[in-house]
């Protein structure tokens, strides 16, 4: 992993990629999502901060898992929520 900025980004050894193209909470009620992030502790891909839902930083905070990925095609970059930090890969 080049250059993280945090000990949770430098502790992602293999980035986990999306299975689905879809926020699994936001297809469970009906919701729309802007972008999608995906959990790099469970693997669970959720919609960005800019979606009405914000369903990856929900995640992060109720489930302690701090760093997700960008799911977007083309995005190849990490963030850290508890300490604001972003890495790219």
């Amino acid at each position: 992993m080049p250059d993280a900025t945090c000990s949770h980004i430098e502790s992602v050894s293999t980035v986990r990629h999306a299975k689905r193209r879809e926020c699994e909470e936001c297809v469970k009620m009906g919701a729309q999502w802007v972008h999608l992030r995906t959990c790099q502790e469970c693997g669970a891909t959720m919609c960005c901060d800019s979606s009405p839902n914000r369903h990856a930083s929900k995640h992060a905070r109720s489930s302690g898992h701090p760093v997700i990925a960008s799911a977007e095609p083309g995005e190849r970059w990490l963030y850290c929520y508890p300490d604001d930090a972003f890495a790219e890969y």
